[in-house]
């Protein structure tokens, strides 16, 4: 583990175990515990989110077959359970899904480029979310110093992703090919064969822009299903609010939260952002941690068994190879 990201962490520990004793353990377990069953809904909801994203993976890819489709909701679930659980500044999962891509005979150029779009359009799609919540809470009145940062956070990242889509339709990608396999950090990826063909298999993708497009759609749509999330545990823990404030706080949060990417999962930096959107709308400190926590819970209970099926897929696609060696060289020798 890198050293700012062992700092990065240590910090957002120490700020959320700060922000649970500043604000009472007692308030905020007795908060966590009234969600009851209502975690189970939030879990579902999380896992319908998983599901739309594989889905939406899938439709980028030229060859769409129907257990591909299963596959690309699979490895979905693996690469977010990499991205929260693992100090990957978010991106690592992403990387190890192109990789586990490759296992199904997509060639690495096609997994790398299909991964790399997928960011592009969550992204985007990310950024008009958060404008929606932004118009939110200016309507709402919200504190002009949080609105302040939160523009400026957006005015930083809106030319940053124009560029970034330039890059890939453009053929600035080619400049990032060898940045990219250094990044993956091993020869020995299967996807790092492809990336000579980043390039075209990117152009391939934006050739099909109904398809891309279709993506954007879904995206969209996932956006506004996860606000589900906010609004099931807030009327659970007795402070329900309407669908808007909660897509306000939903919207908002997320943005706070990708802000923080080299913090291992947001940890510390979440629950402050929600303490400080809560608090618009006069939602007690307590309740905004126990709602950080509360949207922690799925994050654990589908993020340990999609690493473990990571490791599982590795660990076949493996042994898988060692048998093809040892079987190759039995037939040499004979």
């Amino acid at each position: 583990m890198k050293p700012t990201f062992v700092i990065a962490s240590a910090v957002g520990i120490v700020l959320a175990v700060g922000l649970i004793f500043f604000y009472g353990i007692g308030p905020i377990v007795d908060a966590v515990a009234a969600v009851g069953w209502g975690a189970l809904v939030v879990t579902l909801v999380r896992v319908g989110e998983t599901s739309g994203a594989g889905v939406a993976w899938w439709l980028l890819l030229p060859e769409r077959p129907a257990h591909l489709l299963r596959i690309c909701v699979l490895l979905r679930w693996v690469r977010e359970s990499i991205n929260v659980l693992l100090p990957v500044a978010q991106v690592g999962g992403d990387v190890a899904g192109a990789r586990l891509l490759t296992f199904t005979g997509i060639s690495g150029g096609m997994a790398g480029a299909s991964v790399l779009v997928d960011l592009l359009i969550q992204t985007a799609t990310q950024v008009v979310f958060t404008l929606i919540g932004l118009a939110l809470l200016v309507s709402a009145g919200g504190a002009d110093g949080l609105v302040r940062w939160i523009a400026i956070g957006l005015a930083v990242l809106t030319p940053a992703l124009a560029g970034f889509f330039l890059a890939l339709r453009y053929g600035g990608v080619r400049l990032a090919e060898a940045a990219l396999a250094r990044f993956a950090g091993s020869a020995d990826w299967a996807i790092l064969g492809g990336l000579a063909q980043l390039h075209d298999r990117l152009q391939d993708i934006f050739r099909r822009p109904a398809a891309a497009w279709a993506a954007v759609a879904l995206h969209m749509a996932i956006w506004f299903f996860g606000v589900f999330e906010v609004w099931v545990a807030l009327r659970f823990m007795g402070h329900p609010v309407s669908y808007a404030t909660a897509l306000l706080i939903e919207s908002l949060g997320h943005a706070v939260r990708g802000a923080a990417f080299m913090v291992p999962g947001a940890i510390g930096v979440q629950e402050g952002g929600l303490v400080a959107l809560c608090a618009v709308f006069g939602i007690p400190a307590p309740v905004a941690v126990a709602l950080s926590l509360v949207k922690r819970l799925p994050e654990v209970a589908l993020g340990i068994p999609g690493l473990m099926i990571w490791q599982t897929l590795e660990s076949r696609h493996l042994l898988a190879g060692r048998r093809s060696v040892a079987g190759g060289t039995q037939a040499a020798g004979k």
